[in-house]
């Protein structure tokens, strides 16, 4: 079923962006809830490093993870433009430390290259691809790999 445009919805993803260290992410917008400004994020004892509390969204509890740390990005304290996107991954809700949000953006498929063999082989496995746009890079994130199957078996049971 083709478009109007003549572009596939299907051959398209459309994404959430957000920065982390001065660079473009990506996060597919289906998976996104919501983008929340950052309040109170309580800590929870013997989580992981990666885990930077709990939040109540309504009634319900939301743990909250750093982006930064997951991607191998240096610390930096949130500020007045740091967000929480709330997104739902591996059957759970899980919220993520980002330095901002930008905006909502389409990507053809055909724009997503797969990522370069770079840097911390860690964090690339957390990337789906890189796709380029007005001179910039957006680093797409493949959110179901932010943590691997035991992750977010542990994350679960917080």
């Amino acid at each position: 079923m083709a478009e109007k445009s003549g572009v596939n919805k299907v051959d398209e993803l459309q994404c959430v962006t957000f920065f982390l260290s001065g660079e473009v992410y990506a996060l597919d917008v289906m998976r996104v809830q919501e983008v929340l400004r950052v309040g109170e994020i309580s800590p929870v004892p013997g989580a992981p490093e990666y885990v930077l509390g709990i939040i109540n969204l309504r009634g319900n509890v939301v743990t909250v993870i750093d982006a930064r740390q997951r991607l191998g990005l240096e610390f930096t304290e949130p500020d007045d433009s740091s967000r929480i996107i709330v997104l739902e991954a591996a059957g759970q809700d899980v919220g993520i430390l980002v330095d901002g949000v930008a905006e909502v953006v389409r990507i053809r498929q055909d724009e997503i290259d797969p990522s370069p063999s770079v840097g911390n082989q860690e964090a690339a496995r957390y990337i789906q691809g890189v796709a380029s746009r007005d001179k910039e890079l957006i680093i797409v994130v493949d959110v179901e790999k932010l943590l691997n199957e035991e992750e977010w078996a542990e994350l679960a049971t917080m």
